[in-house]
């Protein structure tokens, strides 16, 4: 796959620093660039992947107002880890 040049204007401290740590890395000013791009686009697609399946199922309980009750998922929570580990709590109507 090919890339497509972009350019990004930074504040002369920025630029120091980022070749600072590029050399201290013996990365390229470039490749610290792209990680760190490439990391900040994965965090926010999956920040804004869970924000929608939030709302998906937010919309759901409005229409169903199945839920599982906090004494249920505790109760449940309580024996993770242990000999007596029960199933998930399913939602109530």
């Amino acid at each position: 796959m090919g890339s497509n040049p972009m350019a990004v204007k930074l504040e002369p401290e920025i630029q120091d620093r980022l070749k600072r740590l590029a050399a201290a890395k013996r990365r390229s000013p470039h490749w610290l660039m792209k990680e760190a791009l490439k990391e900040y686009v994965e965090k926010e697609e999956a920040a804004e992947k869970l924000r929608q399946e939030t709302l998906e199922r937010w919309e759901a309980y409005r229409l169903s107002g199945e839920s599982v009750s906090n004494e249920a998922v505790m109760a449940w929570l309580d024996t993770w880890g242990t000999d007596n580990e029960m199933e998930r709590p399913l939602c109530e109507g």
